[in-house]
């Protein structure tokens, strides 16, 4: 089950803070100390914002280089129009400042734009009177549809693979941005473990489109560019296994339930009618399952892979790989 966007968003944050800062802020990024890092408890930021008592998204403690003392992060993504946003940050940031001023020498407040819209986002609040300026608070931004999604097709970021749905680029340029994920998430698997993996695919599903036909021709593009990697592109696309399965599942249920019911009108009573669907379910969502794994096993031998690789990829002995051929 697909993680729910804020949530993916916010573990990607924490998983890949270094990398985030890495590709947006590079200056910021060589003031760090990420060998010190520390995310604050969540609990400890209800009702900062006193009546609305809503929890900022990030806070962290990291080590400044300049000051050589600690400092705080906050990182707050926005999905959608909000023309009084830039007021909520100057609160969250006054709030902040009040609690931690005395063990914090600095506060750096960043918002990540994540809308569809392309907008001048305001990042700044400023209160001034003739000759005379009382307030200008200023926070740092990433607008990602501001982003040209050819910046960072070149990078092994895995903040840039996983956000790069949403940068900026054409209709026309889709499917050009779909075969480059996947080429950078292949990059990412020799480096990556499989649940940062994971987390990257599952952020970047979120914003895609998937579409069967152009993800087969995109695989089967990068298989003749990379033909040693065979196995490795063929995982990265779990959803062929997914649309193997649901087809087989679906059609298997649809049998199963005609089947039930034959067999419980024969037995003439109620019982036998839900006990003949059930079985017929059951019996369904096998055949299903073994069928949706011959389409994929049949689709894999016909793009060239071996009955090995096959075997691997869709974890069946080779034995039974080779009676299905």
């Amino acid at each position: 089950m697909p993680l729910p966007h804020d949530e993916a968003f916010k573990k990607l944050l924490e998983t890949f803070f270094q990398e985030f800062i890495e590709l947006f802020f590079p200056e910021l990024d060589s003031m760090l100390d990420y060998s010190e890092t520390r995310f604050l408890m969540q609990e400890l930021l209800v009702d900062i914002v006193g009546e609305e008592a809503r929890e900022l998204d990030l806070l962290l403690e990291i080590r400044y280089k300049g000051l050589d003392g600690y400092i705080l992060i906050h990182l707050e993504p926005q999905s959608y129009r909000d023309s009084r946003f830039h007021e909520r940050m100057f609160i969250y940031f006054s709030r902040l400042f009040e609690r931690y001023r005395k063990e914090h020498k600095l506060i750096i407040p960043i918002a990540i734009f994540t809308s569809d819209e392309i907008r001048e986002e305001q990042d700044t609040l400023e209160m001034v009177i003739p000759e005379h300026q009382i307030l200008r608070f200023q926070f740092l931004k990433v607008e990602l549809r501001k982003q040209n999604w050819r910046r960072f097709i070149d990078s092994d970021n895995a903040v840039a693979a996983a956000l790069l749905a949403k940068m900026g680029y054409t209709t026309r340029e889709a499917r050009d941005v779909r075969r480059e994920f996947l080429r950078m998430f292949m990059k990412l698997k020799t480096r990556l473990d499989q649940g940062r993996l994971a987390l990257v695919m599952s952020v970047a599903d979120l914003y895609f489109q998937p579409d069967r036909a152009q993800d087969e021709e995109i695989i089967q593009e990068l298989m003749i560019q990379y033909p040693e990697e065979g196995e490795a592109i063929m995982e990265l696309m779990p959803a062929w296994k997914r649309w193997g399965y649901e087809e087989g599942i679906a059609e298997g249920i649809e049998q199963g339930i005609e089947k039930g019911i034959v067999k419980g009108i024969e037995k003439g009573i109620e019982q036998g009618i839900e006990q003949g669907i059930e079985q017929g379910i059951e019996q369904g969502i096998e055949r299903g399952i073994e069928k949706g794994q011959a389409e994929i096993i049949r689709k894999l031998l016909l793009h060239g892979f071996t009955p090995e690789e096959v075997s691997k990829a869709v974890e069946l002995p080779v034995e039974k790989i080779k009676k299905l051929m």
